[in-house]
């Protein structure tokens, strides 16, 4: 019988480049860092790296504006940087995935250059969406994620569509360029030994033809269909014209074959926020993506039944498909789980549970930077504040979530790079005991724990199973079994008693009862 492909039970962490190690001293993180720090990362046990936009961008939207595809901004390195990167990540035994931008390209792209400059009507301006006024108006309705209008004016008249930042125009993936430019693009990068590809606004790319209104109640906000850090809002039944179109998937089969032609089970995963978890599992089909982002559970409250909904309603959704699931409690987009469960103390008890709950599961798991070592939200001061969301609306946005992490020492910036002064955003004065170094020293650590809950995972995570049973020990309680393994996550307050078996992992101490805000696998 085959081995399953090495993605269906991978744990990826995810790199924010410029905050995660910084190897020229400049107070940006960048790939040499990346590659100095693949030990670490190695030994915390995870399965590959994602890393977020390092293409030449002009960092508006700190890459995911992209001006060139093929090549890597300064702030990072270069091309031989990356080469190096993807080759020492295997030597490492670790799996590398980078950020694909499809949606929409940078202002300063070559082929936005060249819109503005040929005109209405000219063959450049067709590879975006650019169209005239409506009485003196723009186009329609939309509005950005970022805040205000989806629509910008040129000195021309014309307006372009811009459904994140007005230096982010949207593509026209109705023109056949369009889709060639990206199939060169990603044979460009497995070429140079990439593993896969993590999509950016994978729903987006095609919007309704006629580019209509979107019809919401009187005053309403359009739901955020995208990431949009601190104001994201739960997902619900909405008219989205601009989102999740069906000739999407027609892009998805043809880079499907794409990756068919190379070898070892190169793979994609979709950010994708659709409405249901029926519409999730779509982009999952056997001839398109190989995963999908499940923002359901990152969205779920602090609350057993929230959990067993997710998990139910996940596993038949992909069900169907032969998919692998996903799970994720923190990005580069949205509040980091600590905060988001409390923070203190509380916090980072229901933060370590959820954890170990996710990595139970069937499927695979999202770690984001940081969160082994528990760190919280950063309220970052309005002067250092560089997320366009914040920009464009006054709204805090996502940079308390994107600080660079602390690795030693006692002070900022806690080994980050070889400078002396504040990475690009500073980190806080109570980080010491937060380091890599510190946490290392210490067997009761959020970092001790990660890597004893990656280790133990791998006893089990490719021979289990993919079938779960649910157990019911109580409204506040989550249990269920898989294989061999049964997970218990207390979501209440009081202790509850423990079903009989060996504990394999804990988040926190048991006995024979299992306290509040407190997970455990039993064999």
């Amino acid at each position: 019988m085959d081995a399953p492909e090495w993605w269906r039970n991978a744990v990826t962490y995810q790199i924010y480049p410029r905050s995660f190690a910084d190897g020229s001293g400049d107070g940006v993180g960048d790939l040499p860092g990346v590659t100095a720090r693949l030990p670490y990362l190695r030994d915390l046990g995870v399965d590959a790296i994602w890393l977020s936009p390092f293409y030449t961008s002009p960092q508006r939207d700190h890459g995911y504006d992209v001006a060139d595809y093929r090549d890597i901004d300064p702030l990072f390195g270069t091309l031989a940087d990356a080469d190096e990167l993807v080759e020492r990540a295997h030597e490492h035994g670790l799996k590398l995935i980078v950020d694909l931008v499809p949606n929409h390209t940078s202002e300063e792209h070559v082929w936005f250059q060249a819109a503005l400059a040929a005109g209405p009507g000219s063959p450049e301006r067709a590879r975006y969406l650019f169209r005239d006024s409506v009485d003196d108006n723009p186009p329609n309705n939309w509005k950005s994620v970022f805040g205000g209008p989806a629509w910008t004016q040129v000195p021309d008249g014309q307006w372009y569509l811009h459904l994140f930042d007005s230096s982010q125009p949207d593509l026209d993936w109705r023109n056949p360029e369009v889709g060639d430019m990206f199939v060169d693009v990603l044979r460009f990068w497995l070429d140079r030994g990439v593993d896969g590809f993590r999509v950016d606004v994978a729903h987006g790319l095609f919007k309704v033809e006629t580019l209509r209104d979107q019809v919401r109640a009187e005053a309403e906000e359009p739901v955020r269909g995208a990431s949009a850090g601190e104001s994201m809002v739960e997902l619900t039944e909405v008219d989205e014209p601009m989102w999740d179109q069906p000739e999407v998937h027609e892009v998805y089969r043809r880079w499907h074959e794409v990756l068919a032609k190379y070898e070892g089970d190169r793979m994609m995963v979709a950010e994708a926020w659709t409405q249901t978890p029926e519409s999730m599992a779509r982009y999952v089909r056997p001839d398109e993506f190989s995963q999908a982002f499940n923002f359901a559970w990152l969205l779920a409250p602090w609350s057993a039944q929230a959990f067993s909904d997710v998990i139910t309603g996940t596993l038949a959704a992909v069900e169907p498909v032969d998919a692998s699931p996903t799970w994720v409690l923190s990005n580069h987009d949205v509040v980091r789980h600590t905060t988001r469960y409390g923070g203190g103390a509380a916090g980072l008890a229901r933060a370590k549970a959820a954890t170990l709950t996710m990595l139970a599961l069937p499927g695979s798991a999202y770690v984001y930077q940081g969160e082994e070592l528990g760190l919280e939200q950063v309220e970052v001061e309005p002067e250092f504040r560089q997320d366009p969301l914040w920009v464009r609306t006054g709204e805090p946005g996502r940079d308390g979530c994107r600080v660079p992490i602390p690795w030693s020492g006692t002070a900022a910036p806690y080994g980050f790079g070889p400078g002396t002064g504040q990475p690009w955003i500073p980190q806080p004065d109570d980080w010491a005991e937060l380091t890599v170094e510190a946490e290392s020293a210490d067997p009761d650590s959020t970092l001790s724990f990660y890597r004893a809950a990656l280790a133990a995972r791998r006893t089990f995570a490719t021979t289990a199973g993919d079938d779960i049973e649910l157990l019911d020990l109580g409204d506040d309680v989550l249990a269920f079994r898989r294989g061999p393994v049964t997970v218990v996550l207390n979501c209440g307050a009081e202790p509850v008693a423990l079903p009989s078996g060996e504990v394999l992992m804990a988040s926190g101490p048991v006995d024979t009862e299992l306290p509040a805000d407190t997970a455990v696998w039993l064999t």
